[in-house]
């Protein structure tokens, strides 16, 4: 285990300072994503990055950058969409975090892009880690945009603006 959190790290560091080609950061966001598949059916969990205990969304999202780029992300989806650079919808790639606004406030909800028009999440209705299409109605009507964080730029972006500042996690 310690020699693959090496490994990880060292990737992404390396993918982080352009050392390593662009498409080295697409293995980085298979594995993102396989990681996040692998959760599926975990319990809902209010603050919790703990597989074990259970995931909300940032702490699905949370886990998972750790685990697989040695990133150590804010708590809240809002914080989080600060972090890396902006990404068309259409431009989307596996392992890309793609957010919504479920609270009335965007960047409320967090999830891992998979790719095929899927991400993972963890929503608090239903209470399980699972896997919806970007394109569903309830989905599309709230979408508030998508964050690359393995690639070029890692560090937040520090863009803020009130709408961003009162959000909290998703459902």
């Amino acid at each position: 285990m310690f020699g693959l959190r090496c490994r990880a790290a060292a990737a992404a560091a390396a993918i982080a300072l352009g050392l390593v080609p662009a498409d080295a950061a697409a293995d980085a966001g298979a594995e993102v994503s396989l990681q996040a598949l692998a959760l599926i059916g975990v319990p809902y969990r209010y603050g919790s990055d703990d597989p074990a205990r259970g995931l909300d969304c940032s702490g699905l999202v949370r886990h998972v950058f750790r685990a697989v780029a040695a990133l150590d992300l804010p708590r809240r989806a809002e914080e989080i969409s600060r972090f890396g650079h902006s990404v068309a919808r259409e431009e989307l790639k596996p392992g890309d975090l793609v957010f919504f606004d479920t609270r009335g406030r965007p960047y409320s909800h967090v999830a891992v892009y998979v790719g095929d028009g899927r991400f993972v999440h963890a929503p608090a209705q239903r209470g399980r880690v699972r896997v919806d299409a970007i394109d569903e109605r309830y989905w599309q009507r709230r979408y508030s945009g998508a964050r690359r964080l393995l690639g070029p730029v890692t560090a937040p972006t520090y863009s803020f603006d009130a709408a961003r500042d009162e959000s909290h996690e998703g459902p």
